[in-house]
């Protein structure tokens, strides 16, 4: 029997600081994604035992899912060590993945899921329970009129309106964060959304509404008397 890949945490954090260089490059590019999984050859060659290859996975998806969880932490030393978790589990579990997803979703989804679980054990307080959000927000008036690329943030100074933002972003729940993440930060459509959090995108479409609401509301006042 082939033995469990196992990549040391060294080797991960010496590849996270070589993908990080590449953070400056268009966010727009890294996330075009073409009919045929791009990744599919580095796949197999990993799963062949080839390291070398997940390396290249490595640095290519390090800056995307960095800002993701970033975004979603708001801590850099948690952010780095989240992600040395993810590749270390993504590269062992590797020859399980049947490529019914894309490696683009897989990889996205094990950090996703796995930056909920820790913000849920750091004990961050829910304002309200996602169940009864999507059920209310579905039959929303508001929310069956809204456009679908509708944004809270427009019109205002950019430096001052971030930091409104990263305040207001750390309000929502984590659930509800990370889709404001994965949408407005990191430009996913709807469709990549739901199957990474493998929910409808009728939910996704009712958890990014409700969230937009939201920082609207926490907005208000800096959009009322913007800075000039």
């Amino acid at each position: 029997m082939d033995q469990a890949l196992a990549l040391p945490a060294r080797r991960i954090t010496d590849l996270l600081s070589s993908g990080l260089e590449a953070r400056a490059k268009s966010k727009r590019q890294a996330m075009d994604q073409p009919r045929n999984d791009p990744d599919q050859e580095l796949v197999r060659r990993t799963q062949a035992g080839e390291a070398s290859a997940f390396d290249d996975l490595v640095i290519k998806y390090t800056p995307r899912l960095y800002g993701l969880v970033y975004n979603m932490t708001s801590n850099h030393e948690d952010t780095n060590d989240l992600l040395q978790d993810v590749f270390a589990k993504a590269y062992k579990a590797i020859r399980g993945f049947r490529g019914k997803s894309s490696f683009y979703t897989w990889i996205h989804s094990i950090a996703v899921n796995m930056t909920l679980n820790f913000l849920k054990k750091r004990g961050r307080r829910f304002q309200l329970s996602l169940d009864d959000v999507d059920a209310s927000i579905q039959n929303d008036k508001e929310f069956m009129e809204a456009t679908a690329t509708s944004s809270p943030v427009r019109e205002a100074d950019l430096s001052e309106l971030q930091r409104r933002l990263n305040e207001a972003m750390m309000k929502l729940s984590d659930d509800h964060r990370a889709v404001v993440t994965m949408f407005h930060i990191q430009g996913m459509p709807h469709a990549e959304i739901s199957k990474i959090l493998r929910v409808s995108e009728g939910t996704v479409r009712s958890r990014l509404f409700y969230a937009n609401r939201q920082l609207q509301n926490y907005l208000d006042e800096f959009r009322k008397n913007p800075v000039s």
